[in-house]
């Protein structure tokens, strides 16, 4: 049951309270928690990625038109310093992550699609996030600290999320940019997951392809990253074409199969493989048929919603609602499906300090949600 209302304020644990104009928040009961949905702010244009600044600073949102936001008090800054950004097709202003040392370096990382010779590729950029009170924000010491090439034309399949695992190295996901067997090249980053010192440079230890910066490959287009809380494995999930969408563990020099092995079809009917698998080629934790078109990863890991601890929770877009898949080991044994078309596309889910879910809806007048528990 949903039960819907306006409120004048939304209250974030750990937060000021907002003095935003009116909100609409939502009650719902699910398989397992009762929870709140409130939204935080309205009228974000195309919002993509989310990251949470430490001790109640507020949040930045990526919107894909080109702005990096500070919300902060209910209210929408513009962050200043950003990379210039192409804004093709899915291209533009992408994730948003703060370095593991955000605390005494302040660097923030971006993705983003960029113009070059050859078309458009996306890139990764840092910079260092100065927010002083009474001054407007701003990202100093900019660096476009990696570049994916050859760049290409069309505006499809950048990826692009960013994670960084316990050691500190930064993964990239990227997609094949539309050209199916560039994720099986491993001479080209395009269609793989990418591990990265976190100044740009290539680990040693990376699986020594002619392309270094590649850990893994056969990735058609993930925009899911999130690192386990328990175990440190980086997992992602991925777009498939008509049907055949992943949820994988990435492991290194591992080949995911694309589009040699996949579940789905062509959008126009056509087969693209007579396997679903092979030797060789990794096996997905759980996949989709139809697709839901996931956007969007993050494991819950906290004592605010007890009931929903070690769960994944995944963003549908054409599904328009929030996935939530329960693990025993690396095994999804159930799924529940949230928020069913009542919030529309969800392109990015993560878990806040304050053990609360956020969630960003995708569009011109997107939204950025809180989950939190109603007890």
């Amino acid at each position: 049951m949903i039960t819907k209302r306006l409120i004048l304020a939304v209250g974030i644990a750990g937060m000021t309270a907002l003095s935003a104009p009116a909100a609409t928040q939502f009650t719902v009961e699910s398989e397992e928690e009762s929870f709140i949905v409130a939204s935080v702010v309205e009228n974000l244009e195309s919002p993509w990625g989310l990251a949470f600044l430490p001790e109640d600073r507020g949040i930045l949102v990526t919107q894909r038109t080109g702005d990096l936001l500070l919300i902060r008090d209910g209210r929408k800054t513009i962050v200043s310093g950003t990379p210039e950004v192409a804004v093709i097709g899915q291209g533009g202003l992408l994730d948003v992550v703060l370095s593991p040392n955000f605390t005494t370096d302040s660097l923030v990382y971006l993705s983003f699609s960029e113009s070059g010779r050859g078309g458009v590729g996306t890139a990764i950029f840092r910079g260092r996030l100065v927010d002083t009170p009474g001054s407007p924000a701003r990202l100093t010491n900019p660096e476009v600290m990696y570049r994916a090439l050859p760049k290409s034309g069309g505006g499809r399949h950048f990826g692009s999320r960013l994670a960084f695992d316990e050691a500190g190295y930064l993964y990239v996901t990227l997609g094949e940019r539309g050209s199916m067997n560039r994720a099986q090249d491993t001479e080209d980053p395009y269609g793989s997951v990418l591990r990265l010192n976190p100044d740009g440079s290539i680990p040693s230890d990376n699986p020594g392809f002619d392309a270094p910066e590649i850990w893994s490959y056969g990735h058609r287009n993930a925009q899911g990253l999130a690192k386990h809380p328990g175990t440190g494995d980086i997992w992602l999930h991925e777009h498939g074409p008509k049907g055949g969408d992943e949820v994988n563990i990435v492991r290194k020099g591992a080949n995911y199969g694309w589009p040699r092995v996949t579940y789905g079809i062509d959008y126009n009917g056509s087969v693209i493989s007579n396997m679903t698998s092979a030797p060789g080629f990794e096996e997905p934790v759980v996949y989709w048929v139809p697709s839901i078109a996931p956007s969007g990863m993050a494991f819950y890991d906290g004592d605010v919603f007890p009931e929903w601890n070690g769960n994944i929770f995944v963003g549908a877009l054409a599904g328009q609602h929030l996935r939530r898949l329960e693990l025993r080991g690396n095994r999804v044994v159930h799924q529940e499906v949230l928020l069913s078309r009542i919030v529309g596309r969800i392109r990015d889910v993560r878990r806040g300090p304050d053990g609360m879910l956020y969630l960003l809806t995708d569009g011109p007048s997107g939204v950025l949600y809180q989950i939190s528990p109603d007890r």
